[in-house]
């Protein structure tokens, strides 16, 4: 981790504290055909998130599941990283510790890099450092710097270390890459809260699994109901916004 503060501005957020994560069963052998949910532990350790830059949804979603995966695995109380690159920061703004989930806030290394290279030297340093429990990396647009073979060595990092990579593509084309996993997301309306509907929701999003090693594609509606990760399946209309039953609106992607 040492070389990680020669490329960029670091700030280690406070020693861990205890996760409190439920202990979920082992990880099993999916077939290809499988559908994914919330609670599977897969085998991808590189999943890419393309969201717009004007909404948290990308790096939202991608806490999320970083959390699910933790939830699916085993407790862990190490500390996680999270990097960005100007660019990402400029659009989506610092990690607001006090927003994030009590668990995790104390435990956040948040490095603030000058250029995409920077970012993707960071991520794969973190990425080589078994004491990190995941990594997420926030990367603005389509930088020449992140290209195939930069995608393949995160990939390869995280196969060969066994960290987690979640990177989140901000105003991304969703160009050639290696990431096991990819997603689109927007954000979704939230549930009225039970005891004060003036009160904000619990976050959700609009999601599409548009490639994936182990799945088959598919949209859901995902929510953070503060405990785990819920899913409702939404069938695709050709990639345009389509209703579920009830009020609310569903995307494609």
């Amino acid at each position: 981790m040492n070389r990680i503060e020669a490329c960029s501005e670091v700030h280690v957020l406070s020693p861990p504290l205890p996760a409190g994560l439920r202990r979920g069963s082992a990880p099993r052998v999916l077939s290809k055909s499988a559908r994914w949910k919330p609670g599977i532990a897969a085998s991808c350790r590189h999943t890419e998130v393309f969201a717009s830059g004007g909404e948290a949804t990308g790096a939202a979603l991608a806490l999320a599941l970083a959390r699910d995966a933790l939830h699916a695995e085993a407790e862990d109380q190490r500390p996680w990283l999270w990097v960005q690159d100007k660019a990402a920061l400029r659009l989506s703004g610092r990690p607001y510790r006090p927003g994030l989930p009590e668990h995790l806030r104390h435990r956040l290394i948040h490095v603030a890099a000058n250029t995409p290279e920077d970012a993707l030297f960071a991520l794969e340093e973190g990425l080589r450092c078994r004491d990190l429990a995941f990594v997420i990396g926030e990367i603005a647009g389509n930088p020449r710097a992140l290209d195939f073979t930069a995608s393949r060595r995160l990939s390869l990092a995280a196969e060969k270390h066994g960290t987690a990579l979640w990177l989140v593509r901000l105003d991304a084309r969703t160009d050639l890459g290696s990431a096991r996993m990819r997603w689109r997301a927007a954000a979704a309306a939230s549930p009225p809260p039970r005891w004060n509907p003036q009160a904000p929701g619990q976050p959700a999003w609009q999601a599409e699994l548009f490639r994936a090693h182990t799945f088959q594609p598919g949209h859901w509606t995902l929510r953070d109901d503060g405990n785990a990760l819920v899913a409702a399946p939404v069938a695709p209309d050709h990639g345009d916004l389509v209703r579920g039953s009830g009020a609310r609106s569903l995307a494609a992607g």
